[in-house]
């Protein structure tokens, strides 16, 4: 049995490998589908939803749905991107994020998604929650208003670091990331080396005294979209 599926993306044919999501094989095809919960070194889980695609006409999240022999996957659609503007749009009204003097702009996911997605201002009323910041640790900072839940930060310090630093306390709206000790980030064996520190998509989880290093301009996103270097992928292989 051959190891080599074929299916399509929005009419395109792409070939992967059998085991492969959507979105891994969409990946090493150059055809970009959005993500934030998603990291190339994380499994996958799921949680934010913006991969959603159309597979063989149902909803599927694209970083868990494994790849099919003709599958129809539909990605690129006015139906999809209203749903990832939705939710990205209440990403930011859940949490309090305030881009023009985060340390993450130019380098934030949640940012560059929302100009990716054209959404200059959410439609729906901020909430405003009231949420702490833990800067107890000499060498790292945790800023809750910025987290959107993404679980990168509690996979990695499991998988990555074997530590299990972080793990979700609460429900629903009560809903965060906890640490490992009765208090503060200081009371763990959290370090300023941890991979955890690496994969936050947002300003959540900084390294102190790092934060402007790079200059407005120069940032992972100020030039290019979020995605372009997938897209490259695609660009390169069909000259």
């Amino acid at each position: 049995m051959s190891d080599t599926i074929t299916f399509t993306i929005d009419g395109v044919e792409i070939q992967g490998r059998r085991g492969q999501t959507i979105l891994e094989a969409a990946d090493d095809a150059g055809v970009y589908i959005p993500r934030l919960c998603a990291f190339k070194d994380l499994s996958p889980y799921g949680a934010c939803r913006v991969c959603t695609v159309m597979a063989n006409g149902r909803p599927q999240a694209a970083c868990t749905q494994p790849i099919a022999e003709g599958m129809v996957v539909e990605n690129d659609t006015e139906q999809l991107k209203k749903v990832r503007r939705d939710i990205v749009e209440m990403l930011f009204v859940e949490g309090n994020h305030f881009c023009m003097f985060c340390e993450k702009s130019g380098n934030c996911e949640l940012q560059a998604m929302a100009y990716r997605l054209g959404i200059a201002a959410p439609k729906y009323p901020y909430l405003n929650p009231k949420r702490e910041v833990d800067a107890s640790h000499p060498d790292i900072l945790v800023d809750h208003n910025r987290c959107i839940l993404c679980a990168r930060c509690v996979r990695a310090s499991k998988d990555l670091d074997g530590k299990n630093v972080f793990q979700f306390i609460g429900r629903g709206p009560h809903k965060k990331v906890g640490v490992n000790a009765e208090a503060n980030l200081s009371d763990t064996n959290a370090d300023v080396t941890d991979k955890a520190l690496d994969v936050c998509p947002v300003g959540a989880l900084l390294r102190k005294r790092v934060g402007y290093a790079v200059p407005v301009g120069k940032r992972l996103y100020d030039l290019e979209p979020i995605g372009s270097d997938i897209e490259a992928k695609r660009a390169g292989q069909e000259k």
